[in-house]
């Protein structure tokens, strides 16, 4: 558990640095095992999470271990019930970045507009907006049904979430949407309409993008690790100095 702890804490901080975390109202989690998850304390910002202050929560919702002041219970029936329904998955990560919301209030959701975008090509689930997530049995089963067998969903008019059977997979997802969904945000349709490959290359391009490596993001997870590790002995340098 110890790894997972340390890697986890290192997506919180990887992503804090990317500036994609809201305030205290999102979460990334990673599974233990069949029953058990780790997820920050409610009120922690993503820089401020480390190992030892993550928590071990079970499926059901409840706290095995670690102290919070406030019980985020958005977090646990989002996590729990992807986690009882997708026995495949070891870290589910939900954000609410601006990108990511507007694509989602778009009827026509995520568009293969981008190479970014066509790691996901037929492969996005959607959810109808259902205010905060507070009932497990009716609002996280509906979730985890609507993801299905996916590894992205773009929540409407709320945020995204993405999923993996490994937590730098997440991150790789977590990586490639949210840039497909800027692309897709900043661009304004022209009157001519999108150039957008045909159907058989974005199949192609798809299944391309996703065997290129053997251990889906590794290799990039393996980079934002130098660069964390760097950036810590920096300020530790600082820190001496001063």
């Amino acid at each position: 558990m110890d790894k997972i702890r340390e890697n986890l804490a290192n997506a919180y901080q990887i992503i804090a640095s990317w500036g994609w975390d809201d305030s205290t109202y999102t979460h990334l989690s990673a599974r233990v095992d069949n029953d058990h998850f780790l997820i920050l304390p409610f009120g922690y910002l993503f820089e401020e999470v480390t190992p030892e202050s993550l928590l071990l929560v079970d499926t059901q919702g409840q706290v095995v271990s670690g102290i919070e002041s406030q019980y985020n219970k958005t977090g646990y029936v989002i996590h729990g019930a992807i986690y009882q329904e997708r026995p495949d998955l070891q870290a589910v990560f939900h954000l609410h970045t601006p990108a990511s919301i507007a694509v989602s209030a778009t009827k026509e959701g995520l568009l293969p507009l981008s190479q970014w975008a066509l790691h996901f090509y037929d492969q996005v689930s959607y959810m109808a907006y259902d205010s905060l997530a507070l009932d497990k049995d009716t609002q996280g089963l509906s979730l985890a049904k609507e993801l299905g067998t996916n590894s992205v969903m773009l929540l409407r008019n709320h945020g995204l979430i993405t999923c993996g059977k490994t937590l730098h997979e997440a991150l790789f997802y977590l990586h490639h949407l949210e840039h497909a969904c800027r692309v897709q945000a900043f661009s304004h349709e022209p009157q001519s309409g999108w150039v957008i490959p045909d159907h058989k290359m974005c199949l192609t391009a798809r299944n391309d993008l996703l065997s290129f490596e053997q251990d889906l993001g590794i290799r990039d997870w393996n980079a934002y690790m130098r660069k964390l590790n760097r950036d810590r002995k920096l300020n530790q340098s600082y820190a001496s100095v001063s």
